[in-house]
């Protein structure tokens, strides 16, 4: 019989009109790596911030065991103090004190009024070296790069003498190679005796570091997968996720490309703080109707400075060049300005800048979009926002109980689908995709790209920046590859490769 270190029993979660989470069970044996797998809003996170005590005991229905004990958790400092240490999808750092100080925040070293700065560093440095990252602890993070800020929250988490580490999508903000150098750490780890709990909708990375995958779907637990004895391809799991078999991951689409509806032209664009550092340098794009053009690079390419500097100049300084729409040269010098031009930029970051989190999904919605709601005298109906909402809703299947809603409580995957609602409200003819389908799963990202096919065939065009090359491939016409603010290839998408990609930017590096 195994060594369970881990037993959640029967959990039930509700949340008003909906419940989350129904007798879910969940065992995890010591030592092993165990992957949390289902679609957006199938609970996985709820369970995690069940077993970390977020939500706290008598919130809920069940038993945690965990050591052999019942445990019950009224504070995240009652489950740390047992060992369990949960890292969010968002890191929560501050970006303006030091990796040392963000370690030891509310777990300091010293007395009850002083603070042992010598200790303080001395551990900080122990803990770094343990997940690899070689910086001073007395940096400042937001002087180091996401994936370097991902290890400080490892080490974060060892500090606070981890037994049971939680990760919710760890890899989601990180390139391939920093990403690879997680799931070594964390099998390092597992050698050394840990445990691991991963939630993570990228599937090759769950095949290759986990030992077993309990399926989540419509809050129950569906069923475990183990290594040793069953299927672990991503086929067989996107069918427990789902409920049924995804032959095709990307929707078929009939191309029916017009004439050039964006052209760039020698665009650059400097840092808005460092005034010498081009972001964006020399860059000649275009764009036709009834296109989707993929820019794929690596993180910190300028793929994103380039979308927010196009996109009314919402990013960067010293912004020059020339952008032509429909054959007539534009200053799009504000972001009303582009949106009355007929842009679009969906953001990568859609929780910090894309949407307002304590809002109903119906006023963000209609944000960009007030006029579209608003009577003769400037007043906005409420009855028709809430029906432009709900035909939204409806149309990019969003599952809630009412667009009365507010945004925080979605999933990521319906929070993206608000995201997409908001601008598609604007009726835009050249959509900005970045990053569209970050930390959703296969289900959500198979409905965005529909959602995409149906835009270019009614004759729209689509700019989509992604670092998940598969996607690149399987849906974009044409593909740039961006690298250290410069385009440095142009590819048909029925050419291109991942290989042909890579070996670009290694050449450009």
């Amino acid at each position: 019989m195994a060594d369970n270190i881990l037993e959640m029993r029967q959990i039930t979660k509700t949340f008003p009109g909906v419940k989350a989470l129904d007798n879910v069970c969940l065992e995890v044996a010591r030592g092993e790596i165990h992957a949390l797998v289902g679609e957006n809003g199938a609970g996985k996170s709820t369970l995690m911030n069940v077993l970390s005590g977020i939500y706290p005991y008598g919130s809920y229905e069940g038993d945690i065991v965990y050591d052999g004990e019942i445990c019950q958790f009224h504070t995240i400092k009652d489950s740390e103090h047992k060992g369990i240490v949960i890292i969010h999808q968002e890191l929560a750092l501050i970006p303006y004190m030091t990796i040392a100080e963000n370690m030891f925040l509310g777990n300091e070293r010293g007395g009850k009024q002083i603070i042992n700065w010598n200790e303080t560093n001395e551990l900080a440095k122990k803990y770094l070296e343990m997940v690899g990252l070689k910086e001073s602890p007395q940096t400042l993070v937001k002087d180091i790069g996401v994936g370097k800020q991902q290890l400080v929250e490892i080490a974060k988490a060892l500090a606070k003498n981890a037994k049971l580490l939680i990760l919710d999508e760890p890899t989601s903000s990180l390139n391939e190679e920093d990403s690879k150098a997680l799931l070594e750490l964390l099998l390092k780890f597992k050698a050394n005796g840990m445990t691991s709990i991963i939630i993570s909708h990228k599937l090759n990375e769950v095949s290759y570091v986990a030992d077993k995958i309990t399926v989540i779907r419509d809050g129950c637990s569906i069923e475990s997968l183990d290594k040793k004895v069953d299927d672990f391809s991503e086929g067989r799991i996107i069918k427990g996720m789902v409920g049924r078999e995804i032959s095709d991951r990307f929707p078929k689409r009939e191309s029916n490309i017009g004439d050039i509806k964006m052209e760039v032209k020698d665009w650059t664009v400097y840092h808005p703080l460092y005034s010498e550092r081009k972001v964006v340098d020399g860059v000649n794009i275009n764009v036709r109707k009834g296109e989707i053009v993929g820019i794929s690079g690596l993180m910190g390419a300028g793929r994103t400075e380039l979308a927010m500097s196009l996109f009314g100049k919402s990013y960067g300084d010293r912004i020059s060049g020339t952008l032509i729409i429909d054959g007539k040269e534009v200053k799009l010098d504000t972001v009303k300005s582009a949106i009355e031009h007929g842009l679009a930029y969906v953001t990568e970051d859609r929780k910090g800048n894309g949407l307002i989190l304590s809002n109903p999904i119906k006023i963000n919605t209609t944000l960009a979009n007030l006029e579209g709601v608003s009577n003769k005298v400037g007043v906005i109906d409420k009855y028709k926002e809430y029906n432009v909402a709900s035909d939204y809703r409806g149309k990019l299947n969003i599952k809630c109980p009412t667009v009365e809603q507010n945004v925080g409580n979605l999933s990521g995957g319906n929070q993206q689908k608000v995201l997409l609602a908001k601008w598609m409200f604007t009726d835009p003819d050249i959509l900005i995709l970045d990053e569209p389908t970050r930390g959703i799963d296969v289900g959500a990202k198979y409905e965005i790209y529909c959602i995409m096919n149906q835009l270019v065939a009614a004759g729209k065009s689509v700019i989509m920046i992604s670092s998940e090359m598969p996607e690149i491939l399987g849906m974009c016409d044409r593909i740039y590859v961006m690298n250290e603010g410069k385009m440095v290839a142009e590819l048909k998408g029925s050419e291109a490769s991942q290989e042909i990609i890579m070996s670009h930017i290694i050449k450009t590096a």
